[in-house]
């Protein structure tokens, strides 16, 4: 061996090892993945544009509306006043009848005979009273001679008296049947509509029991309504008497009746908290009907300025009516209302809103509270008709 093959092998240098620690290399593998995901994130969405305008002011009339049913003002059961065969009847059923006129004839044979027996009656009666005043006379002459007894010419000044009343009590029997010769003729109490008879000619009917049939006077007609206790209290602040009230039938869509409140109850319903009211309506062509469904629009307050919105701005979220305004920003903001009538196709507010308020009238749907939105100028605008979509009287005007 050599000298030179004593010195040491040369050792062998291992590549370097690159270590990492775990949290470093998960770091790493996030921003890695987030710097590849911002390259392709789409861009945001466009703000949401909405449509928006501030409340109409207007002058208004409160109304509140009401059901109810139409009542004849006069309602009279036809009965007799004497009984007897009832003869021949003068109307048709359902006509109109004047006040006076011939409904019904009783036979008038027994009652005639009657009153020919009491005249009769009357006529003694007066016969028995001239003798019995010309006896009295002859009595008054002779007792100043002494030829009759002061007691005989009393009992002569007796009968004569006795002989008067008989007279009177003859006459009065007399008028009583001729009162009952006429009750034979029934005619019309009051003047309306007559309904059907309820008895045939050749009947027997009884004095004051037998129902002929029924009249309802038609014009004016009388419709009456069960008002909540806080709308009579807001009715007597405003108006203090009577006013106008406005009716539709079941088949109308205006409120084209107009009346006046004639009456309301003096007590309150304690059991249903209402007051019933009462209100006399022109009824000329005989239309309105007793027992015929109506709705009633009364005047509740006088003429106020109010702000008004579209029905549809108004939302419901869970049980209160709300409506969306932009606000500073642009944002949107939520506001809780309180809603009135409709009045000229427009919802009035009563509270919640103020007459510089933006509100969103188109795209609620893309509104929500504290969104940021592109808000374009919009308008409300009133229906042309009266107070409420084509039916009481125009905006600002009590009757």
């Amino acid at each position: 061996m050599n000298d030179g093959d004593d010195k040491p092998a040369p050792r062998l240098l291992h590549p370097m090892r690159v270590t990492m620690r775990p949290e470093r290399l998960i770091a790493a593998l996030i921003l890695t993945t987030l710097a590849g995901c911002g390259a392709n994130a789409p861009p945001p969405p466009p703000t949401p544009e909405v449509l928006v305008a501030q409340p109409l002011n207007r002058q208004i009339t409160d109304w509140e509306d009401y059901s109810g049913r139409f009542e004849a003002v006069d309602a009279v059961d036809v009965r007799p006043r004497v009984s007897g065969l009832l003869q021949s009847v003068h109307f048709r059923d359902g006509q109109s009848v004047s006040r006076g006129q011939l409904l019904f004839v009783i036979d008038q044979r027994p009652f005639a005979a009657r009153l020919a027996q009491a005249r009769a009656g009357v006529q003694r009666a007066e016969a028995a009273l001239a003798n019995a005043e010309a006896e009295q006379k002859r009595a008054t002459a002779l007792i100043g001679s002494g030829f009759i007894s002061q007691s005989v010419a009393d009992t002569r000044l007796a009968n004569q008296r006795q002989a008067a009343a008989e007279l009177a009590q003859a006459r009065a029997a007399a008028d009583a049947a001729a009162l009952d010769l006429s009750f034979t003729r029934i005619t019309a109490p009051v003047s309306g509509r007559v309904s059907y008879r309820r008895l045939a000619p050749g009947n027997l009917v009884s004095a004051e029991q037998s129902l002929l049939t029924t009249i309802m006077t038609q014009n004016p007609i009388r419709f009456v309504f069960d008002a909540p206790e806080a709308a009579f209290l807001k009715y007597r602040r405003a108006n203090g008497g009577a006013g106008a009230v406005h009716i539709r039938l079941e088949d109308e869509t205006e409120f084209k009746w107009t009346g006046t409140l004639e009456t309301l109850d003096n007590a309150i319903d304690r059991g249903s908290g209402t007051i019933r009211g009462q209100a006399l309506v022109p009824n000329p062509t005989g239309l309105l009907t007793p027992g015929m469904f109506g709705r009633m629009r009364w005047m509740a307050s006088s003429a106020h300025q109010a702000l008004l919105v579209p029905d549809e701005a108004i939302l419901i979220d869970q049980t209160r009516p709300v409506v969306y305004v932009v606000g500073k920003d642009n944002l949107v903001e939520q506001k809780i209302v309180d809603r009135g009538n409709l009045v000229d196709g427009l919802r009035v507010i009563r509270s919640g809103l103020l007459p510089g308020d933006r509100v969103i009238v188109s795209g609620m749907q893309r509104a929500r509270q504290g969104l940021k939105v592109d808000a374009k100028p919009g308008r409300i605008a009133a229906f042309p008709a009266g107070v409420t979509r084509g039916t009481a009287p125009p905006l600002g005007q009590t009757p």
